[in-house]
């Protein structure tokens, strides 16, 4: 499997190497990334995608644009720096948070040199937080899972996610996915559903390629199947990632996830979505209205990659004058979800129950 790490601060090179998402399965190819221009790309290009890991990413970049800065007014650079990074993809709520806790770490009173060190320290504590929240996710979730075991008699559990909410998306063990590689390890019988998640195919590519790797047995489908196996007693839980979280429930996560999440009510399924709570949006209270919902280039529905005689190929599928719309997510109300698994346990998609586990959180009215 080899680095269970999906990035990592390489202290000989002073820069930061991450595996570049755009071209697995076929390849599994590591990239250097040693300036802020390379962390913007790597973040808005998708070489780096999913909440957890674009914020970690960022908060390197941060560390990056101090160590070659060499200009007249350090502060005022690293708000641009900052302006810029923030400016990348809008939906994720990780990215603001982890650059702005950048921020926040830089003081006038040092020099130069100890703020580059502090922001690397800050770079490498989000990251061991992440991989820590991800450990706590998966015990939570683990039990979801158990308890549906107990119930079926040694039949393999069946899970049903969504795009890539895996180790790929986050540091190790990802949200999603850490409770089903936890149930593994326990030696609880499962099987996960995987939606291909057009138009990037996250599914597919990402995390089938991760089950793959870890020996979980699954299966790819069309986004368009996970209805038809839910109608027919065939999934048992959906779990989810997300990319931003309201403080009333509502989940921003890849576009069709709102299609799963009516067809499990509709069904009687729980419907799970699992987050850290990097990944809240505290600000928020209505995710239809508030929460920017990030429009990508047509490309990434119009043409397609694929692997003919052992060479990746794009492919266009569509006619060439057709016009598209791609939205990268779509809005969850937090009414369809069973409920969030976070880091400090399982709560319900509500205000109340989300601030009962975050009580320091709480609104004031100063």
């Amino acid at each position: 499997m080899g680095n269970p790490q999906t990035i990592w601060f390489n202290p000989q090179k002073k820069l930061v190497e991450t595996i570049d998402q755009r071209y697995l399965p076929f390849q599994n190819l590591i990239i250097e990334i040693q300036t802020l221009d390379e962390v913007r790309f790597a973040i808005t290009e998708m070489v780096v995608r999913g909440a957890p890991l674009i914020g970690v990413t960022a908060a390197y970049g941060m560390y990056l644009a101090a160590l070659n800065f060499s200009g007249s007014n350090f502060q005022d650079e690293m708000k641009r720096a900052a302006d810029w990074l923030k400016s990348s993809r809008p939906t994720a709520v990780n990215l603001a948070f982890a650059v702005d806790e950048a921020l926040a770490v830089i003081s006038e009173e040092l020099t130069i040199p100890e703020n580059i060190h502090r922001l690397l320290n800050n770079a490498e504590s989000l990251k061991q937080r992440e991989i820590d929240f991800s450990k706590k996710i998966g015990k939570f979730g683990l039990e979801l899972i158990r308890s549906i075991s107990e119930k079926k008699n040694g039949k393999p559990v069946q899970i049903l996610t969504h795009c890539n909410a895996g180790r790929l998306a986050c540091v190790e063990l990802g949200t999603a996915t850490a409770p089903i590689y936890l149930a593994r390890e326990a030696g609880i019988p499962i099987h996960v559903w995987v939606d291909e998640t057009r138009p990037r195919n996250q599914g597919a590519r990402l995390t089938a390629w991760e089950l793959g790797e870890a020996g979980i047995p699954h299966t790819v489908i069309p986004d368009n199947t996970g209805g038809h196996l839910m109608q027919h007693q065939l999934v048992d839980m959906v779990i989810v990632g997300s990319d931003r979280t309201t403080l009333n429930g509502d989940v921003a996560n890849k576009i069709g996830t709102y299609l799963k999440a009516l067809a499990a009510a509709d069904n009687g399924i729980p419907f799970y979505v699992a987050l850290p709570s990097t990944t809240i949006d505290w600000t928020l209270s209505d995710g239809l209205s508030e929460i920017p919902v990030e429009q990508r280039d047509g490309r990434e529905v119009s043409m397609m990659e694929g692997l003919l005689d052992d060479k990746v190929h794009e492919f266009r599928i569509l006619p060439e004058k057709s016009p598209v719309a791609n939205y990268g997510f779509d809005v969850t109300p937090a009414r369809l979800v069973t409920g969030l698994i976070t880091e400090r346990g399982v709560c319900k998609a509500t205000k109340e129950g989300i601030l009962n586990l975050f009580p320091e959180k709480t609104p004031t009215d100063d």
